[in-house]
C-alpha cells in the first residue's frame, strides 16, 4: 500500500521542527523528505543524507524537466526544492512522507497530491511571542529577527489554505494535537 504525505509549514520560531522531530519518534512509519539544494555542503553534510546537492545548472535542468514538486530560488543560483522522484520512492516503499517546507511549497505539494496529503500549519500564539522566541534563541542579529518577523506576517496569511492549524502556545499540547491529527489521517 502506498504511503501518505504530511506537509508542515510555519513561520520561523513557531516550533515546527520540534513538533516534526517529536512525530518522527512516534510509531507512524514517517520518513523525512530530503530536499535538493544548489548550495555547497556545510561541515559534515553528505549528499543524499541532509540534502541532495546539485550544481545550479543541474538544478535548472531539473526545473525545466518538471522534476520538482516545488522549488524556490532563495538567492541568485541558490535553489531549494523537493524532487518528485524522492517522494515517489518513499511512497512506493509504503512509507509516509513528512515535509518541512515554506508555505508556498506546502500549498504546491498539497495541490499536486490532493487527498493523499495532509497539510498542517504551525502557528505562533502571536507575532509578539514569535519575536520573543526568536530573540530568546540568541542566534540571530536584530536585522535577521526583523526580517523573519516580517516574513512571518506574510506567511500567516496562508494558514487558511492548510487542512489543519495548530496554535503552538503550549508545546506539549501542540504535539498531542498534531499527533492525533496525523494519526487519524494515516489510519483513514
Amino acid at each position: 500500500m502506498k504511503g501518505k504525505l504530511i506537509i508542515f509549514s510555519a513561520p520561523s520560531g513557531s516550533g515546527k521542527s520540534t513538533i516534526i522531530n517529536y512525530l518522527l519518534k512516534q510509531n507512524l512509519n514517517l520518513h523525512f523528505s530530503i530536499s535538493a539544494t544548489s548550495r555547497l555542503p556545510r561541515g559534515t553534510e553528505k549528499h543524499g543524507v541532509e540534502y541532495y546537492f546539485l550544481s545550479p545548472q543541474e538544478f535548472k535542468v531539473k526545473i525545466a524537466n518538471g522534476e520538482f514538486l516545488e522549488y524556490e530560488e532563495v538567492y541568485e543560483d541558490k535553489f531549494y526544492g523537493t524532487l518528485k522522484a524522492e517522494v515517489e520512492r518513499i511512497l512506493d516503499e509504503g512509507k509516509n512522507v513528512i515535509f518541512d517546507v515554506d508555505v508556498v511549497g506546502g500549498c504546491n505539494i498539497k495541490k499536486y497530491y490532493g487527498n493523499q496529503a495532509l497539510s498542517v500549519f504551525i502557528q505562533p500564539p502571536s507575532i509578539e511571542i514569535l519575536r520573543q522566541r526568536l530573540e530568546g534563541r540568541g542566534t540571530d542579529t536584530l536585522e535577521v529577527i526583523e526580517s523573519r518577523v516580517a516574513k512571518a506576517e506574510f506567511e500567516l496569511g496562508f494558514a487558511c489554505k492548510f487542512d489543519a492549524i495548530i496554535v503552538n502556545d503550549d508545546l506539549e499540547k501542540a504535539q498531542r494535537e498534531t499527533l492525533e491529527i496525523v494519526k487519524q489521517f494515516i489510519e483513514e
